[in-house]
Parts: C-alpha cells; structure tokens; sequence
C-alpha cells in the first residue's frame, strides 16, 4: 500500500470518527416545516419620527424579543434579514392570532392632560381622541411616555372592585414627571374635564382617570406607580402589561408573509422522507453494486460514509433542516454516485483500451482522467447552491446550504473514502486476477453494446436541434394556452390546508365557504382528503372564520399548513425569482467560457434554457403549482443539466487535443458514446431517490420530486442531443483553433516502478 492510500485510510477514519461521534451527541435543528409552528416575516415601516433602517430595525428586533420572550414560547428564533426584515419562527405556536396581535402592535404608551373645550387639542402639539364612553377629549402634548414605565403588571384588584388592572412602576426621572402631571390636573375642580388624566396606547385611549380629590393642587400623586383601570378582562390586562413591559416598536412593523404547519404534517414529513432516503439508497446502492461488482459494493460503503459525514456537518454547522433541505440531503445521495461512476467508467476504459495494464494502474488511470469533469459538473451544482441561498427565501435557502454540504461530502467520500478502499483492494492478487470480482475489468453492457452497434449520433446534428425545437414549442404551447399556476408565494395572498374528522368533497366545502362569505375562495383537494382553500387577502380573524365554516360540515377541523404571503412581498419573490434564474444562465455561461471554448459554453447554456423551458411547460401542463419550492427544483436542474454537459464536452476537448486534425463532428461522437455509460449510470442512481421521494415522500414533496425527475431526464437528453450538436454547428463559425495537446507531466515521462500487476507498465 502506498503512502499516499495510506494517508487517504487515515483521513477516511478521522473524519468518519468525528462524524459518528457528532452524530451520536447531537441533535438536528429543525424548521418548523418539520417540528410545527409558525413563521411571520416582518416588514419595517417608516413612521412620522423613524425611518425604517438597519438601526431602527434592530432595535425593534430587541423589543419584540422581549415580548415573545413573555409569552412563553419554547426557544423562538428571531433574525433580521436585509435592513428592514425580520424573520420570526415560533415552535409549536399554531394558531398565528395572537402572537400577531403582540407582535404587530407598536404599543406607544403615552400620558396626557386633558384640556377643556377653550383649548383644543389639534393645535399641532395634542389631539383629540374619544375616551372610553366614546366621548371626544382634548388632550395635550405627551407629557410622559412609556419609556418611563420600569415595570408593568397586570393584577386583580378585588378591594376596590377594579376588577383586573394593569400597575404601572416608575423610574425616578418619569416618576417626578408623573408626580408633576398629577399635581397639575388636581387644580381643577372635581368633575372637571381638565382634572382627567389620559393614558393613550397607539393614539388610542384605554384609561382616563380622574385625579383623586384626595391630591391637592401642585403636589400629585407622591408616588412613583399609578394603576390602570378599564373593565379588562385577564387575558387583555396580561396583554396590555406585556406590550408595556416590552417597550414601543421603534417603527411599525407590517406581516408580510405568515407560514404554519402542523406538528402532524412536519412529523409526517420527516418519516416520509427517511423512508424514502433508505429505500433510495439501497436501491441506488444495489444497483452500483451489480454494475460494478467489488468496487460498487465498496462505493456503497463510501456512500453510507457520505451520508454520516454530510448528516453531521449539518449539525455540526447548526444549519436549520428544512422540508427542502431534506430533501436536498436525499438528492445528493443519487449525486453522490456520480463521481464513483466517473472514475469507474475511466478505469474501465483503461484496462480494456490497454491490454496488459494491471487493475491498479487502471484504477490511478481512471481517478485522473476523471478529475477535471468531477470538479467542473461539482462547481456548477456549488454555482446553483448558492443562487439558491443568496437569492432564495426561507426553506429555499435551507435546500442551498443542505445541498451545498451534500456537494463537499459526496467529493469527500468519492475521491478520498471510495479511493482509499479501492485501491487497498486493488493490491489483492485475487481481486486483480478475478475479472467477474472487481468490476472494472469487465466493460459492461451499454459500453459493449455501443462498441457492437457503433452508432452515429452526431452525423446529422441538424435533426437533434429539431426535435428539441418541437419539444420547445410544445412547452411553450402548453406555458401561452394553460398558463403558470403561480403559487401564493408569488401572487400574494394565504393557503390553508385542512384535515377533517369527516369526509367533505369539495363542493360541499365550496358551497359552505360561500355561505359564510368566502365565494372567491379556490377550493381543492390536498393530500389524502384534505382540503385546500386559496384566498386573496384575508386576515388571521378571516382565517378563523373559514375554519369555522368549513368545520361545520366537516366535523372537527384541522389547521394542517397555514402560508400568507403579503401581495408586495409575493411581486418581490417572484421578481427575485427571475433575477435568479437569470443571473444562474450568466454564471454559467460565464464558468464554462472560461473552462471551455466559448462555442461549448453557448452550446451548453442553451441546453439547459431548453431545459428550464421544458420544465415550465410541463408543469403548465399538468397544472402544477410554480412555487418557491419548484425553484429551488429548477436551479439543481441548471446545475443537473451542466453538469452533464461538462462531463461530455470534457471528454470532447480531451479526444480533440488528441487528434486536431479529424473533423469535430467524428471526435464528438467518440467523446458522446465514450460517456454514455456514464450519463446512464449516473442517472439512474439519480433517479432511484427521485422515484423514492415522488412515490414514498408524501404530498409536501410530491411536486418538488417530479420536477426534478423531468428536469434530469430532459437535462440527460439535452446535455447530448442538444448541447453537442449545436456546439458542432456554432464551430462552423467559429475561428478558434483547437484545444492545444495535454503534455504529459515529467513524473510520468521519466522511468518510473515497475508495478508487479503491470506486465512492463510504469507507473
């Protein structure tokens, strides 16, 4: 064993130990998409005294801590997100109504005097307000405000029959100010208007007070306290006590968008997908194992191994697991096998392509041919992982990190974990002896049965083109006639998903909602039974009165899944959403100019807007829901699609250095049968988990699952019949000349060991 396998053996078993060891000790962070509970984004808003800014918004942030803090939710997470945002999760909160009511208020808590009716109040200092009877009052300028409560209580006073009030603690300053504005009122007379003291929160009056006759003029209340009364009830005395205790939001804040899902429907989740996970791999496993004998059975061992590893850097790093993430996590599994199935596929090309070479120099043969197409196709899926986190929102940006990670340890795993065991069973002279045992010495049936046919794909590149132009147009056809069944994320507006304890058809539930004044709801069915209901604005009291109403026909009724996305929010998102898709096309395009002929990067960004273009049409088709989550789909198509372009125009820059003389049309169809066998291999792994989480994840990723297997099976199609051919037609315009020849390095120039295996190879 070399020393370098060696040193590979003992990276594998300290980063796997590592892994094991923080898999054992630690738990997974998990979005509330999967643990249940709600999520609010707020918006900041300017007021006549803010503006809206980062400062601004970070002080509201800290106010709104202290109030959720109080109202007793288990391990709330706020963060601010850009300068005016702030994003609120609530675990296990499922009814959003009253954590919206605290959140929302701004709670100004202001005191006044109350002026007479010589001296009006809208004289640009004070203002006019009714009072609790509804009667109008003058008040004056803010004589004192909320700043100066130190602590606010609500209590039952059962003594002077005040039912429940709220006690107001001074700090010293604002005591004396209190001090001084009781004193003052206590000058008029009894009964007298101007005796009053106003207690304003939000311009609005909950407590006007008249000043005891006890209190004489000019002293006031000694006092540093004071008490608020206004037939409370306890639940309202609690509350206002709160948004007192809190503090006033430096600046209004605006829900914007307001996600929640029920425990059950996270749980269900998380079950769904592992079932899939497990059956996915396996099956991905046993395949690679069938195809590659020994060496796929060992590539099965460095994917169980990726799979720790990436699980416990996610929680290592703290990354919140998302439904998406999820299935990110899932998908890079499929991906995983790419890199094995690439050097695989390169060994076997070497040992059957040069009789006499042994196992072990096929198999360093085939790690380094492979290199350039792993890290190109890895770049470009690390390209599409990071639009989705810097230009996605919520889940998406989870699916970025998770399948970010997923990229890293699946390299890990192929070219340090998969190359370590290989090559120590590569030194067995009964492993290199026995063809039908290793796998690599035996070329497989789709390179046999391309070697047999000897087909000519690329002889008449025109026809490809045409047949990807009809799949265009019908796409196109299906976006123009049915149109984009934009999600609310995009439109604006709230989606609720209810579960019943009786069966409710749709009808039923339409013809109850309109009865109860929701006649321009969408209703449908989701999932098993359930209902869905989509509605344009509707508040969270509306949201409660349609769950009434439907309960009425359905018997108990649950909240399953709650999204309310705010109509400039959703223009923003969907907005956002273009400039991703966009700026996805030109980093592409940009990468593969600068690793390929600009010819081959034309070639292959039109391949995967044949791609994009496709995907779109057949959800318009199916009448799917174009949503953040089919984005997130959309961007690992881009990077799916690339990445099979690159391994194939790697291959036809290579062969072509080779011979720059032969016509490039005769070189490209080498490269493109050479990496079938690849590209089928790969994909089938790919599709394995796809399949898993389309028939096994459950309706929450239904559709994210089908777009990705329409996405790769159109990427697979058009990384070859459309890329290829037309970069064959844009060289025909192109004055380029041919990639320069590789020079062999001076390492394998020079005389080098004779490998036992190798019958006269140096290596």
């Amino acid at each position: 064993m070399t020393r370098a396998t060696t040193v590979r053996a003992v990276l594998a078993a300290a980063v796997l130990l590592v892994s094991v060891f923080i898999t054992l000790t630690m738990s997974p962070r998990l979005g509330l998409d999967l643990q249940g509970g709600t999520r609010m984004v707020l918006q900041a808003q300017d007021s006549d005294t803010a503006k809206a800014d980062r400062e601004s918004t970070d002080r509201t942030l800290e106010v709104l801590r202290g109030r959720i803090d109080s109202l007793g939710v288990t391990e709330p997470t706020l963060t601010r997100s850009g300068e005016d945002r702030i994003i609120v999760e609530l675990p296990d909160v499922q009814d959003p109504r009253k954590a919206a009511e605290v959140i929302g208020k701004t709670a100004q808590l202001t005191f006044h005097a109350v002026q007479g009716p010589g001296e009006p109040g809208e004289d640009g200092k004070g203002l006019t307000l009714p009072d609790e009877q509804g009667r109008e009052l003058a008040l004056g300028p803010v004589a004192l405000s909320g700043a100066g409560v130190k602590e606010a209580s609500a209590s039952f006073d059962a003594q002077q029959g005040a039912g429940w009030t709220v006690s107001l603690d001074f700090h010293k300053d604002a005591g004396r100010d209190w001090t001084r504005l009781t004193g003052e009122a206590a000058c008029h007379p009894v009964q007298d208007e101007r005796r009053r003291v106003a207690i304003v929160l939000d311009k609005r009056v909950i407590s006007s007070p008249q000043v005891s006759p006890t209190v004489s003029c000019g002293s006031g209340l000694p006092s540093g306290s004071t008490q608020i009364t206004g037939s409370f009830s306890a639940d309202e005395a609690r509350e206002l006590a709160l948004l007192i205790e809190g503090g006033a939001l430096p600046v209004p804040v605006e829900i914007v968008e307001q996600r929640t899902v029920g425990p059950t429907l996270g749980a269900a989740a998380i079950d769904a997908s592992a079932r899939a996970a497990l059956i996915g791999a396996a099956a991905t496993a046993l395949f690679i194992i069938v195809i590659y004998r020994l060496f796929g059975a060992l590539a099965a061992v460095a994917l169980a191994a990726y799979g720790v590893i990436s699980y416990a850097a996610l929680v290592a790093l703290g990354v919140t697991l998302t439904l998406p993430g999820l299935a990110g996590f899932v998908l890079a599994i499929g991906m995983a096998v790419d890199a094995n199935v690439l050097v695989f596929e390169r060994a076997r090309e070497e040992y059957a392509g040069r009789p006499g070479k042994s196992l072990r120099s096929s198999l360093a043969a085939g790690f380094k041919g492979a290199w350039t197409a792993v890290a190109d196709s890895n770049v470009t899926t690390l390209i599409a992982a990071g639009l989705l986190f810097f230009l996605g929102s919520g889940p998406v940006k989870g699916f970025g990190v998770t399948l970010a990670i997923g990229v890293l340890a699946s390299m890990f795993s192929a070219l340090v974990i998969a190359r370590a065991l290989t090559e120590i069973a590569a030194h067995s002279r009964f492993v290199a002896d026995y063809r039908g045992v290793n796998g690599i010495a035996i070329p497989g049936r789709v390179r046999t049965w391309l070697t047999r046919r000897d087909p000519q794909p690329m002889r008449f590149p025109r026809r490809w083109l045409t047949v990807s132009a009809v799949l265009i147009a019908v796409a196109v056809a299906g976006i123009v006639v049915r149109g984009v069944n934009l999600g609310v994320e995009f439109t604006g507006g709230r989606l609720v998903e209810y579960s019943t304890s009786r069966p409710v058809d749709v009808e039923t539930a339409r013809t109850a909602l309109a009865g109860a004044g929701f006649g321009d709801a969408e209703v449908t069915t989701a999932g098993a039974g359930d209902i869905s209901v989509r509605t344009g604005d509707l508040d969270n009291d509306g949201e409660h009165a349609l769950r009434a109403a439907l309960a009425e026909e359905g018997g108990e009724t649950t909240k399953v899944r709650d999204e309310l996305i705010g109509p400039s929010l959703g223009d923003e998102l969907r907005r956002n959403a273009l400039i991703a898709l966009a700026i996805a096309v030109l980093v592409q395009l940009a990468y593969l100019a600068v690793r390929f002929r600009w010819t081959f990067a034309v070639a292959s960004v039109a391949a995967l807007v044949h791609d994009v273009i496709i995907l779109i049409g057949v959800f318009a088709w199916l009448g799917r829901t174009v949503d953040g989550i089919f984005l997130a789909a959309l961007l690992t198509v881009i990077g799916y699609s690339v990445n099979d372009s690159v391994v194939v125009f790697d291959r036809v820059r290579e062969l072509w250095a080779k011979a720059r003389r032969k016509p490039l049309a005769e070189v490209a169809n080498r490269a493109v049968l050479q990496t079938v066998p690849r590209t089928v291999n790969t994909g089938m792994g790919a599709l394995f988990i796809l399949a898993s989480l389309a028939v096994l994840g459950g309706d929450s990723l239904e559709d994210f699952a089908l777009a990705l297997l329409i996405g790769i099976v159109v990427g697979t199609y058009s990384s070859v019949m459309t890329a290829v051919p037309a970069a064959l037609l844009l060289e025909r315009t192109s004055k380029v000349p041919p990639p320069a020849r590789t020079r062999a390095p001076r390492a394998r120039q020079r005389a080098g060991r004779r490998d036992p295996h190798d019958n006269g190879a140096r290596v």
